[in-house]
């Protein structure tokens, strides 16, 4: 009786090595004939490579997006307030020389400003969230909502 079992046991992984080799060759078979019928950028198979390839990569994209979004809002934090400290040491330096402040540095600073308002605007536009006081530190938490309710 234990000699029953393993005969079908061996038959069994008979068959499926024997079904195995047969799915190889029609999977060559196949490969060959998409490959003489379709040029390589129109190939079926190669096609449905690439798109898994972009499926894995979207999705390992997706994972980084987040950390990707705060990196780009601390840099703007940290450079509006650099920005902010630097233009008020130009307006004491200039001031403690007796030097006016004059309209193009204005004009930097208001552009930069202008940047940093219109980023903000974009962001609260995804979440529906109305306007808050621009001069907000952290937009981080503004970030992440929009990121949750796009997805």
């Amino acid at each position: 009786m234990g000699n029953e079992y393993s005969d079908a046991t061996h038959e069994l992984v008979k068959f499926f090595r024997k079904s195995n080799q047969d799915l190889d060759i029609v999977h060559r078979l196949l490969e060959n004939e998409f490959q003489r019928l379709y040029p390589d950028n129109a190939n079926p198979m190669k096609l449905a490579s690439r798109i898994r390839k972009v499926q894995e990569d979207v999705s390992s994209l997706k994972e980084k997006y987040p950390e990707l979004l705060a990196a780009k809002q601390d840099l703007i934090d940290k450079a509006q307030r650099l920005l902010v400290e630097n233009i008020n040491l130009l307006k004491r330096m200039k001031s403690s020389v007796g030097i006016p402040f004059t309209y193009e540095d204005e004009e930097a600073f208001a552009n930069f400003k202008q940047v940093i308002d219109e980023w903000t605007e974009q962001t609260r536009s995804k979440i529906g969230n109305e306007p808050h006081d621009s001069n907000s530190s952290d937009l981080n938490k503004l970030l992440f909502s929009a990121i949750v309710q796009s997805d």
